[in-house]
């Protein structure tokens, strides 16, 4: 990256974009953009933020994009969007996000990558996390707001523009681009069906790995342990909750409805410390050893990591407690895939309380891509008294095959005696979970790529705070 070249991001308010933009600006890159989401008035706050730290927003009608940029797109930015079009007639050379990334990250001297079906936005605020309170300084690319960087004039925290080496990014496979990334650290976090077959899935991680000084692989998920049997890389580096050949083994958890504490075994030195997380459930203590191993790897000490750890607030969006009103808790969450949605219900259901779950789709090529495999989750994990409702799928315009809705999948849970149903909008599942919920309920609003889903959850709860003031 050249300091002074401008670049204009089309999408500049989505959760991978923002993070990208602010790190491009900070390396002295001139940045512009736009977004259908400020077009159509969503996301206010968000783009007031950009402003602020200097970056010039336009309408995403092509009159925004100049002659001497470069145009930056997500992979949901299609050929008929009207920037695109106009960077074609003026020769403007397009990039896409991941290249970008990749090659700030490739040329950084430490580049740790994260990577995985689930669990990676959290183990990338971690690592991160550990890495700055040990004085290292990083640069860090996620696609979650990490709390522990959040402040009143930083309030969408998913960058972090540091001094030193490390560079620590969120690494996506579903759209192949974690090819494009050669990192010194290799973090994966677990591989399961999501994006991609199955097949796919392995070549991708598998070279990801591969060549890596270090690989961070979590032995209590198949195709990972599979990974760490085969990789050809130079440092292996294994973590598990319960298998005692890992480099890195918890031992019994301690749970709690706010965090899980554990003690970690070290399997080289022998040494053992004591991890106390502010962040609950199983799947948090997996997300943490990952973050020790990776830590470990960049030279950090035990006691260093261990201690910082002990000071991650987390990352928004996951069990991410909203409020509390008429008895009621309500719980804004990001899980969208099943092993998030798994995790997500094994953890509240270690404690008391109904859940009314509102689930909106991530999409309808997922929703398509798992149609069984979330009917099987939810039939699994959702207890008897819970209550799912669903809306369509997220859709901000564009050509998608439609052929699989949210009736489909209520329709089959429904005839598998769970309580689901598909509703008209997201309005309607409100006042079906506003009219259900009794003291004691947790209500959790549950889905991916729509910030507003956070707006939703607040509104939620203003409104029983009204119900019960009345």
């Amino acid at each position: 990256m050249i300091p002074g070249q401008a670049y204009f991001f089309c999408g500049v308010g989505g959760s991978g974009m923002t993070p990208l933009a602010l790190i491009v600006q900070a390396l002295g890159g001139v940045v512009e953009g736009s977004d259908r989401a400020l077009d159509q008035g969503r996301n206010r706050a968000r783009f007031d933020f950009l402003e602020r730290t200097g970056v010039r927003l336009h309408a995403q009608d092509g009159s925004g994009v100049r002659s001497g940029e470069i145009l930056v797109v997500s992979g949901a930015v299609e050929e008929s969007v009207p920037d695109v079009q106009a960077a074609r007639r003026l020769g403007v050379p397009i990039l896409t996000r991941a290249a970008l990334l990749a090659e700030l990250f490739n040329t950084s001297g430490l580049g740790v990558g994260v990577a995985g079906t689930s669990g990676k936005s959290t183990t990338t605020a971690m690592i991160g996390w550990i890495l700055a309170a040990s004085g290292r300084d990083p640069t860090i690319v996620n696609g979650a707001e990490m709390r522990n960087f959040v402040s009143d004039t930083w309030p969408f925290a998913s960058a972090r523009a540091g001094a030193g080496r490390p560079f620590v990014a969120e690494v996506d496979e579903s759209d192949g681009s974690i090819a494009l990334f050669r990192p010194q650290v290799a973090v994966v976090t677990n591989v399961s069906l999501d994006h991609k077959s199955m097949d796919e899935l392995r070549r991708l991680f598998s070279g990801f790995v591969d060549g890596a000084q270090a690989a961070v692989l979590n032995l209590d998920n198949a195709e990972t342990r599979a990974l760490a049997r085969a990789t050809s890389t130079g440092v292996g580096l294994t973590y598990s909750a319960t298998d005692r050949s890992a480099d890195y083994v918890a031992g019994a958890p301690r749970l709690a409805p706010t965090g899980v504490s554990f003690p970690v075994t070290e399997r080289a030195s022998g040494d053992v410390v004591d991890i106390d997380l502010a962040v609950p459930g199983l799947h948090n203590l997996s997300n943490a050893l990952a973050a020790l191993a990776a830590a470990r790897a960049c030279g950090v000490s035990l006691a260093e990591a261990a201690a910082a750890l002990a000071g991650f607030t987390g990352v928004r969006r996951r069990l991410e407690v909203a409020g509390e009103a008429a008895g009621v808790t309500v719980i804004d969450d990001f899980a969208h895939n099943p092993d998030k949605i798994a995790a997500t219900l094994d953890t509240l259901h270690a404690f008391p309380g109904r859940l009314l779950v509102m689930f909106q789709p991530h999409g309808y090529g997922p929703l398509r891509l798992l149609r069984r495999e979330l009917v099987a989750t939810f039939a699994d994990r959702l207890a008897a008294g819970d209550v799912l409702v669903m809306p369509e799928p997220v859709y901000f315009g564009g050509t998608t095959d439609r052929s699989v809705t949210s009736r489909d999948i209520a329709e089959e849970l429904a005839a598998l005696g769970v309580d689901a149903a598909a509703l008209a909008d997201r309005a309607a599942c409100g006042e079906r979970l506003l009219a259900l919920a009794r003291q004691g309920d947790r209500i959790v609003v549950m889905g991916a790529r729509d910030d507003s889903l956070s707006e939703f959850a607040a509104g939620l709860l203003v409104r029983l705070a009204a119900r019960s003031a009345a």
